[in-house]
């Protein structure tokens, strides 16, 4: 369910042509992320000084805020090609074997979501990083043997949405790790107003502060409201993108505004209403939302903790004074404060 929300930063199968179409190809085009995009552009010189390949690059922070974009991005600095592949799609060591003996001497694979590869799998990849080599293992029992095939020097990016998850001995083979934070609202502005332009839709800066202030801090999560607002405005008004038309269109999707949806909403007043504000346990919310558990623990209450309105205690999750402001409810006798 939580992939069909509007305001969340997972990829749908809509965002595909849309994020395509509005990715910036250039590092000076990228908004934002501005002391990863000053590293890149570092290693990227010394590569082409030296007429190496870029060292291995490790990308992690949350979904939608631009890993894909950036490892586009560095292939096109670089003029290399890129494979993109995930890390659930390679099931078996030949699946892998056969992806890095066809790429040719400074091509770059991307491997999204690469906490998820396969152990064995991932063993595979070590000498590929480390030695620009495949080890092969023909035959089985006391016969077999290791055959080694030379690689060409290539450049792995991974992109991963939860680092705890990556094997050490794998994250230690990357040269270049980059956290990616969530963006500045006066950063969604710019980039709302980019993508505006691209998509010829004429939009007032009022309804561009409007949008970004309902992205959730998230690049993916704007694109996708502007392409609904854009929507709304083409049948409601003349197209163009007003104030007023915008607040409308955020009415009917019921994204407030500060980018919480229903279901954000109704985790919040279930701990408010049908038990006092908390502490309530994480089991006792999915059960009263019909949320699964890990649904409610990784897309849920990140964003609503990022905003002051959840906290977490021993005894369970509490909603804070300013999640009772901001659904303009009042405590009952003063009770049922942090502990």
């Amino acid at each position: 369910m939580s992939d069909d929300r509007i305001i969340s930063g997972s990829e749908t199968n809509d965002d595909g042509v849309l994020d395509v179409a509005l990715r910036p190809k250039k590092m000076d085009e990228y908004i934002g992320q501005n002391n990863v995009k000053a590293n890149l552009k570092i290693a990227i010189e010394a590569a082409k000084k030296r007429g190496e390949p870029i060292e291995h690059v490790l990308l992690y922070g949350a979904p939608g805020l631009g890993k894909t974009t950036l490892a586009h991005i560095l292939a096109n600095e670089l003029g290399a090609n890129i494979k993109i592949t995930s890390g659930p799609a390679i099931e078996k060591s030949g699946d892998l074997a056969a992806i890095l003996t066809n790429l040719s001497e400074g091509d770059i694979l991307f491997i999204d979501e690469i906490h998820r590869l396969n152990k064995v799998v991932e063993e595979i990849l070590y000498p590929a990083m480390e030695d620009y080599a495949l080890d092969i293992i023909i035959g089985k029992g006391p016969s077999a043997r290791t055959l080694r095939i030379n690689l060409p020097r290539i450049t792995i990016i991974g992109a991963t949405t939860k680092m705890s998850l990556l094997s050490a001995p794998l994250r230690d083979r990357f040269g270049m790790v980059f956290h990616l934070n969530f963006y500045e609202q006066a950063d969604i502005e710019k980039i709302i107003n980019r993508n505006a332009k691209i998509l010829k839709i004429d939009i007032v800066q009022d309804a561009a502060q409007e949008i970004a202030k309902r992205s959730r801090r998230t690049p993916r999560v704007a694109n996708r409201l502007l392409k609904r607002v854009r929507d709304y405005c083409d049948v409601k008004d003349d197209g163009a993108i007003k104030i007023n038309t915008c607040q409308s269109a955020f009415a009917m999707l019921e994204v407030d505004e500060l980018g919480l949806d229903w279901v954000d909403r109704k985790i919040l007043e279930t701990i408010i209403e049908k038990y006092d504000g908390g502490p309530v346990g994480l089991n006792t919310i999915s059960a009263a939302t019909g949320e699964d558990m890990a649904t409610v623990e990784d897309v849920y209450e990140p964003y609503l903790m990022q905003l002051g309105f959840l906290d977490r205690s021993p005894r369970g999750r509490i909603a804070t004074d300013n999640a009772y402001k901001h659904l303009g409810r009042e405590r009952r006798g003063g009770q049922n404060k942090l502990v």
